[in-house]
Parts: structure tokens; C-alpha cells; sequence
């Protein structure tokens, strides 16, 4: 659970170099038992015998030398070579360059350009007041939609933030009987938004309209903490343990079910093809789901079951670029981002980040992984994919950030804290070239508007 002791030893993050050591390191002085042999065809013996033999018999004793015996040793030496200033030579002089080609024909070196490092703000670019946020870890109460409208729910009120023209609206308010609202989240067509509520149920409502649409009632006993989209597919996990596949388009909604957590399911993310479901509960577990494998006859078997995590796991972040790696994050006494191969179930890295993880958000343009934390410094913090080299840590929150949201152009974060603020960092900044966005589907085609 989050709420606990100081977790065991931790897994070791996996050297980037594990060969460099062996190189650097060596047993004992015996293992380097080769004579250093010199190079000899640069050595000349018949001088190297005259200096040690005849050259010290001159010294030892000298005798009267004539002029024309000093001009004999000098012609003598240089016919062979012997004005020099060293016996033996380690090492054969270099062959002198040779131009293989014309200057006029040789080609100009390529410089390539360096790409210019980027500067990610120290600072958030704004700063909005969020009175009556709830700090409670195991909710979801940020989302930010398709359309580029922030949902936050303070309360038991959901508030509309219009990024592109920076208004604010109000979406509903509930009454005690059915608040606080305890999640959101926006269907991918960035106009319908799901709302789950204390008292178990979840409703559907139209933004554009500012009109309920259906409430989803019966699939759960507790409240609602987290909800995830799958095309028309809406998955929620409740306090209760379960999940539940819900179809909006149809009366009668709960289409599968998956039991695998004893203890609130805190965490739901669906894989971008959307074959598998992660699931992360305060039973400290992460469950990985095969929709093919869902039945509506009776609960689904996890296609894994992941327990390496020592507290409860909220953090559920997949990959981008690499479908099947998904990004986990441990609660407060646990610390970890752990990175698994979803296709094999294996743990390919775990990194202790020193403080409680509340949230993971991949960057869609570059090879990066933010996450932000709790205790001690509150802080967000960049990191390198796949070294885990720290890029940058965000500070301003005073309180842990248990919630970050997305931009759709995926530059922008937002981040909402136990402090009562919602801020916003330039932290991925622009991408290279605009993408146009793809086509939104419309979940509640050929249903009816309104379904009591």
C-alpha cells in the first residue's frame, strides 16, 4: 500500500556500459606477465655495440687526437649514420603523406548541422487557482481533451478550461448524494466526457451542449477513481476492485468485467492499439489485459500479473514509439519507474527516483519521460529514455502533484497539486513538424442522444 514502511532493497538499474569495468579492472600484477618487446627494425646494433664497447674505451681512456683524426670519426659517422642522440627506437617513423587525389577534385567535408539543444523552462508558463482540488492519490480528477479543453474536477464541480481561448465554464455540480467527483475523462472525440462519482455511478455528458447524456449505474459498489476510453469502449475501476468494460452506444452497458485487484483500482490506461489494458491498484499490482481474450460470460484472466512494485501503483504511462512498453510508478514507499515488456511480462528496468509517483506522461516528439512526485520537493521531473539521465526537475508546487494532463499537440503539461493549483509547463516544447491530428471517431454513432 502507499501508506506504508520504507520498502526492501530495490532493483538495480541495469549498468549502461557493463562491459567498461572488465576492461578497467584487473585482478592482480601476475595476469600482465608479457615482456615488452620492443621494435627492432628501427634499431641499429652495429652502433649501439660501438657506443657500449669502443664508445667507452675512448672515455676510459682518452688519448691525444690529431685534426685529421677528428675529421676521420666525423666523416666515419656520418657515413653511417651515427650523429644521433638515441640507441634504440620504439617506434618506425610515419610514411610521408601521400596526395592520392588533385586538390581541384576533392570534395568539400559534409558539416553536418548540430541539432540545437533545447531549452526547457525552469518555470511554469502559467498559473491557475484550483480551490477545493482533492488530495487523495487514488483519484483522476485532470484530463485534458482533443479538443483543447481542460476538464478538473474541484469538488463536486467540473470545470471547463478552453486552452485555445482561455475561458472557463462550468460543466455540472453535483449534490452530496453523488459527490465528490472522484474522476474524468474525455472521449476521443474530445467533445463527451465521462464523469465518475463517490457514490459508484458514472455519468456521460455532451460539453458542447453542457447536457447529461446517460448514467452508467450497477457495475460497481464503491466509488469511481478511474476511467479509460477505448474508441466507444469506456473502462472504469473502482474502489470496489473491479473493472468494467462499459459500451456507451447500447442499454445495457457492462459488456466484460476483469477481476485481479482485492483493493481499489487506481490506475487504467489502454495500450494505443488498444488490445491491452493496464491496470494498477492500491494492492500494490499491475495487471495487463488482452481485449481479445475479454468475455462477457464470465470475468476475464490477466494476461499478466506484475508484483514487483511495494506500494500502490497509480502511474501508468505507454510508450509512443515502442508499443509494448508501458511505464509504471510506485507510490510513497516504493519510489520506483519501473519499465516492462508487456508482450513477455519481464522488467526491463527499475529506477528509484527518491519520492512517491504520482503521474507519467511520455513525450510524443522526442525519446523522454516525465513524472511527477510527492514528498520531499513536489517536484516534476524530465528524464532521458532509455539512460534515465535526470534532463531537467520543474519546481514551484508546494504540495505533491498528484495529477498531470497532456496538450493534444503534446508540448504542453499541465500539472495539479494538493496545493490548489493547476500550472502549466512548456516542458516538451515544439515539435519539428506539425502532424495533422488524426480523425476523431465519433463513440456514440447511431445511438440515441440521451439514454435514461
Amino acid at each position: 500500500m502507499d501508506a506504508g514502511s520504507s520498502s526492501a532493497s530495490l532493483m538495480k538499474t541495469r549498468s549502461r556500459f557493463p562491459l567498461q569495468e572488465q576492461f578497467l579492472h584487473r585482478k592482480s600484477s601476475r595476469e600482465n606477465l608479457d615482456r615488452f618487446i620492443p621494435n627492432r627494425s628501427a634499431m641499429d646494433f652495429d652502433y649501439a655495440h660501438y657506443m657500449l664497447t669502443e664508445g667507452r674505451k675512448v672515455k676510459e681512456s682518452p688519448v691525444s687526437s690529431s685534426p685529421a683524426r677528428e675529421a676521420y670519426k666525423k666523416h666515419l659517422a656520418e657515413t653511417f649514420n651515427m650523429n644521433r642522440g638515441r640507441i634504440l627506437a620504439f617506434k618506425n617513423k610515419p610514411p610521408a603523406p601521400v596526395e592520392k587525389f588533385p586538390c581541384e577534385f576533392a570534395s568539400a567535408p559534409v558539416e553536418r548541422a548540430a541539432k540545437p539543444r533545447r531549452h526547457i523552462p525552469q518555470s511554469s508558463e502559467r498559473t491557475l487557482d484550483a480551490p477545493d482540488l482533492v488530495d487523495d492519490y487514488y483519484l483522476n480528477l485532470l484530463d485534458w481533451g482533443s479538443a483543447n479543453v481542460l476538464a478538473i474536477a474541484l469538488g463536486s464541480t467540473v470545470y471547463l478550461w478552453d486552452a485555445t481561448e482561455g475561458s472557463t465554464s462550468e460543466l455540472v455540480t453535483f449534490d452530496d448524494e453523488s459527490g465528490p467527483v472522484t474522476s474524468v475523462s474525455w472521449a476521443p472525440d474530445g467533445r463527451h466526457i465521462a464523469v465518475g462519482l463517490n457514490n459508484s455511478e458514472v455519468q456521460l455528458w455532451d460539453s458542447a451542449s453542457n447536457k447529461q447524456l446517460r448514467t452508467l449505474k450497477g457495475g460497481h459498489r464503491a466509488r469511481v477513481g478511474s476511467l479509460a476510453w477505448n474508441n466507444h469502449i469506456l473502462t472504469t475501476g473502482g474502489m470496489d476492485g473491479r473493472i468494467i468494460n462499459n459500451d456507451v452506444r447500447i442499454r445495457s452497458h457492462i459488456v466484460e468485467t476483469y477481476r485481479g485487484h482485492d483493493q481499489e483500482v487506481c490506475g487504467l490506461k489502454w495500450s494505443g492499439s488498444g488490445q491491452q489494458l493496464a491496470s494498477g491498484g492500491n494492492d500494490n499490482l499491475i495487471h495487463i489485459w488482452d481485449r481479445s481474450t475479454a468475455s462477457s460470460n464470465s470475468a476475464t484472466q490477466w494476461l499478466h500479473r506484475l508484483s514487483d512494485h511495494t506500494s500502490a501503483v497509480k502511474a501508468l504511462a505507454w510508450c509512443p514509439f515502442q508499443s509494448n512498453l508501458l511505464a509504471t510508478g510506485g507510490g510513497g514507499s516504493d519510489r520506483t519507474i519501473k519499465f516492462w515488456n508487456t508482450h513477455t511480462g519481464a522488467c526491463l528496468n527499475s529506477v528509484d527516483t527518491g519520492s512517491q509517483v504520482c503521474a507519467l506522461l511520455w513525450n510524443k516528439n522526442e525519446r523522454e519521460l516525465l513524472s511527477s512526485h510527492g514528498f520531499t520537493q513536489n517536484q516534476l521531473t524530465l528524464w532521458k529514455y532509455p539512460s534515465m539521465v535526470k534532463m531537467a526537475e520543474l519546481n514551484g508546487h508546494t504540495s505533491r502533484v498528484l495529477y498531470m494532463a497532456q496538450s493534444p499537440d503534446g508540448c504542453t503539461v499541465a500539472s495539479a497539486a494538493g496545493d490548489e493549483t493547476l500550472r502549466f509547463w512548456n516542458v516538451f516544447g515544439v515539435p519539428e513538424a506539425a502532424k495533422p491530428a488524426p480523425k476523431a471517431t465519433e463513440p456514440f454513432a447511431g445511438h440515441l442522444t440521451r439514454i435514461r
